[in-house]
């Protein structure tokens, strides 16, 4: 069984023994006390060949990164949301929101919807409203119903700060029809500038919804923020089609991402035995699975009609080997695109350059050094910040090693 479909439940005895020590570290008020620590020292990254037609490397050196721990435990981590005040918010899967402050313990945040909790499910995504200084808005993705109809909803809520708690909340989006099982269900929000918000949703283990448009499995749905569906979405006139269906032909999208300057969405997804997937998301198209797909089936044979068909768009990068994709970010630097990648099955962070529409360098960073990274984002500071996927998870600040910062500063 793929690596992202075990019972959440089941983590070798090395996780825990690392989450015991984490506890032990001297992290004041659970925060900061650690987070603006020099770095003691670099952990090297491994040069990956890419997979890519034209292997030429873009010469950049990438920073090593130093995990410096923030906040936790937290009880199987999922997503990463910042304040504009400089507070930090992460969700647990079992259904609770916790806000962090410098100097402070977490606290927990009351009034988040009862949640079905099991395996994938759970309480996801959070996303900060863009204006959030002047909305207080926040939105959060978890699976809602029971074992046997399980759907996945998006709340729209204020988050009061002086009462820690969410207020006058909406659910402004759930997935139709319902299905048995808590697994392959997505769960990322992104939100664009122009006040739209975007979700991932699984095939929930029926590849063949994913090309239903009948059916909002296997999809990355559009909606603005209020709920309701734009008109220039690419299926809103089609008969029989849900109407908030941006993209589909997807498998287990779990990272979802914006370039901020030009509005690119950018995906990655878990494949089956292989094949997990980065994708140049654009209204319309279909991404192919499960007729088209790199990975191999539990059988070991090849799924569908292989890995390219007309019709059907082909991935921008695809892994051979599974890193179980969960969690991504980007960043344009001049006419390259850098993306990191939050690797389950790997326990690394991937870091790739994309140019010209090709990946031309991939690098696995902190290998081995954090466990299951379930999320990856840039925080306002610009460093990236991860959660680690575990019954015990952490949040880590991913800082530059000084030498960087001076190689960075002289450019």
């Amino acid at each position: 069984m793929p690596p992202e479909e075990r019972s959440e439940g089941m983590r070798s005895r090395k996780l825990l023994t690392r989450s015991r020590k984490l506890l032990a570290l001297p992290i004041a008020g659970s925060l900061i006390g650690a987070l603006w620590a020099l770095p003691a020292g670099a952990r090297l990254g491994t040069e990956v060949a890419p997979d890519v037609t034209d292997s030429s490397e873009v010469t950049d050196p990438s920073p090593e990164l130093t995990p410096v721990p923030v906040a936790g435990p937290f009880e199987f981590p999922w997503s990463i949301g910042f304040l504009p005040d400089g507070a930090i918010l992460v969700t647990e899967k079992p259904g609770r929101l916790q806000l962090i402050r410098a100097g402070s313990a977490m606290q927990e945040v009351g009034g988040v919807p009862l949640v079905l909790s099991g395996a994938h499910a759970g309480l996801l995504d959070v996303a900060v409203d863009l204006d959030f200084a002047r909305t207080g808005t926040l939105y959060l993705s978890y699976a809602h119903g029971t074992e046997i109809a399980s759907t996945i909803r998006v709340l729209k809520a204020r988050l009061d700060l002086p009462a820690h708690a969410l207020v006058d909340q909406q659910v402004i989006f759930e997935s139709d029809p319902p299905a048995a099982g808590l697994e392959q269900l997505g769960g990322r929000i992104a939100l664009t500038r122009d006040g739209h918000l975007l979700l991932t949703l699984g095939d929930r283990w029926e590849g063949k919804r994913a090309q239903d448009l009948s059916d909002h499995a296997g999809s990355i749905i559009r909606i603005r923020l209020d709920g309701t569906v734009p008109e220039d979405n690419p299926f809103f006139s089609v008969a029989g089609a849900k109407r908030e269906i941006w993209s589909y032909g997807h498998r287990n999208p779990q990272g979802l991402a914006i370039e901020p300057m030009s509005g690119q969405v950018w995906s990655v997804e878990h494949g089956p035995q292989g094949g997990d997937e980065l994708n140049r998301i654009e209204a319309g198209l279909n991404y192919g699975w499960p007729i088209i797909s790199s990975g191999l089936d539990y059988g070991g044979s090849p799924i569908g009609v292989g890995n390219a068909a007309a019709g059907m768009e082909p991935p921008v990068h695809h892994w051979t080997l599974p890193v179980a994709p969960s969690g991504l970010t980007v960043a344009r630097d001049g006419d390259r695109l850098k993306a990191w990648v939050g690797s389950l099955a790997g326990q690394m962070v991937v870091q790739l350059t994309v140019q010209q529409g090709q990946v031309r360098r991939e690098r696995h960073l902190l290998e081995g050094e954090l466990g299951r990274v379930r999320d990856i984002r840039r925080g306002p500071d610009d460093l990236l910040y991860v959660i680690t996927d575990d019954p015990a998870g952490w949040l880590y600040q991913l800082q530059p090693t000084t030498e960087q910062v001076a190689q960075d500063e002289a450019r």
